[in-house]
């Protein structure tokens, strides 16, 4: 038996392993964070609606919490060349029209994606709907792709900036600061609505 012989072949699942890692890192993360929304409330009907009504103010304080985690973690990662930064030109037309039809479909639903899919796993089967013109949507924009890149992308488009590109603050200073407020923030919703 030669040395070529008694090697042994990798299995496939070994070789696609560095392309499974991303997917199953992210299904993994993807239920961590439906298991979060379940449990604080953001899959239920009448919180999201009781948050777009300025009764319930549990959306708000799960949004500004996660803001605020993953601007410090993501620029602190940046900071140590740990993660890229890969930032999207901002474009005012397309970031108008595109916040109003979210909205209008969240007020009709009562649930946005992130939370149709919370809703659905703890067995709402009206985020059905809302999954299903989650995937007609995705289908008539991609669609319509090839005419928005020519009209509504040129609409107010300024480039890739942050908001810390419109102060004379360093990234760092900037990102310490805008924790702080919406810390504050968050203190004063809790306080003014408990």
């Amino acid at each position: 038996m030669t040395k070529a012989d008694s090697t042994v072949s990798p299995s496939p699942l070994a070789s696609s392993s560095p392309k499974a890692a991303p997917l199953l890192s992210g299904l993994i993360f993807g239920l961590i964070f439906g298991f979060l929304l379940q449990k604080g409330g953001v899959g239920k009907y009448h919180i999201l609606i009781g948050q777009l009504l300025f009764q319930d103010w549990t959306v708000v304080k799960i949004m500004l919490t996660a803001i605020i985690v993953g601007m410090s973690g993501i620029f602190t990662l940046h900071r140590f060349a740990k993660v890229n930064l890969h930032l999207t030109p901002t474009r005012i037309g397309s970031n108008i029209i595109g916040g109003l039809l979210f909205g209008a479909g969240f007020a009709l639903l009562g649930y946005c994606p992130g939370t149709a899919t919370t809703a659905l796993g703890q067995g709402n089967w009206d985020a059905l709907f809302g999954m299903a013109g989650l995937i007609a949507g995705s289908w008539i924009f991609a669609e319509l792709s090839g005419w928005t890149k020519r009209t509504i992308d040129t609409w107010g488009d300024i480039g890739k900036m942050q908001l810390s590109d419109l102060l004379p603050l360093s990234r760092g200073w900037f990102v310490c600061g805008f924790a702080l407020a919406l810390l504050a923030l968050l203190v004063l919703i809790e306080y003014f609505n408990t």
